[in-house]
């Protein structure tokens, strides 16, 4: 998914040699020293945007994370060109810088990471300012009842009730993992939804609309349950994250 999960990416096939040569390099990222493993998790990223079969997925890489797409290619924004737009039924339509949301208040929190298709991270930190900030300021009216999510991929979507939504532990995120995060995870801006499976967490959020009812995401289109709490929903019975 577009929250590193599940993919459908485009692209060049990768040749044999290269795929040979990445699973000889995720061998070697088990055993090797911390700089070698961030080396890896930057080729690794490069390679699986051009792996049309997501072998590349199966190798492990980004601090236990895997890099997935739904779009062939996802330009790259920065605090030159990235904007967050909130709008629909609001009082207060805004669009908001990088520069922005940095200068507002920022929440830490330190949550597993679970993915629907089993894998997860422990302990992992995220840094953003809370989702019910932003609509609080936004201004949001009687008549609104979900939150749906776009991508400057031009293909994601996602949605929350707006209940969910308001719940402290949803994030619009600048920082991941105690850095700024990256192209791959998602950045420079990406939501994180703590209690939810991360395919939730969409990557490279560029739109935040609020309207009067909820609105199947991306893979919720394709079987996905839209409510994805961690252990109670797509079959799963995995341990909760928050």
């Amino acid at each position: 998914m577009n929250s590193e999960q599940s993919e459908e990416s485009g692209g060049r096939p990768v040749g044999r040699r290269i795929f040979l040569g990445t699973l000889g390099l995720g061998a070697l990222g088990l055993v090797a020293a911390p700089t070698l493993q961030r080396g890896l998790e930057g080729f690794l990223g490069n390679v699986a945007g051009k792996d049309p079969t997501g072998l590349t997925g199966l190798l492990p890489n980004g601090g236990g994370f895997r890099y997935y797409s739904v779009a062939a290619s996802v330009p790259h924004k920065n605090a030159t060109d990235y904007q967050l737009t909130i709008d629909g039924l609001v009082d207060h339509p805004r669009t908001y810088t990088l520069a922005d949301l940095r200068a507002l208040p920022q929440t830490r929190l330190v949550k597993d990471v679970q993915c629907v298709t089993g894998w997860r991270v422990p302990g992992t930190p995220f840094e953003g300012v809370r989702l019910s900030d932003l609509l609080d300021a936004a201004g949001i009216r009687s008549s609104a009842r979900a939150i749906r999510f776009t991508c400057f991929d031009g293909t994601y979507t996602e949605s929350l009730t707006l209940d969910q939504a308001r719940r402290p532990d949803i994030l619009v995120a600048l920082r991941m993992q105690d850095k700024d995060i990256s192209h791959d995870h998602g950045g420079p801006v990406r939501l994180y939804v703590a209690p939810m499976y991360f395919y939730k967490s969409a990557k490279w959020l560029s739109g935040i609309t609020v309207t009067d009812r909820v609105e199947p995401g991306y893979w919720e289109h394709l079987g996905y349950e839209v409510d994805a709490w961690v252990g109670k929903s797509n079959g799963r019975t995995d341990e909760p994250t928050s």
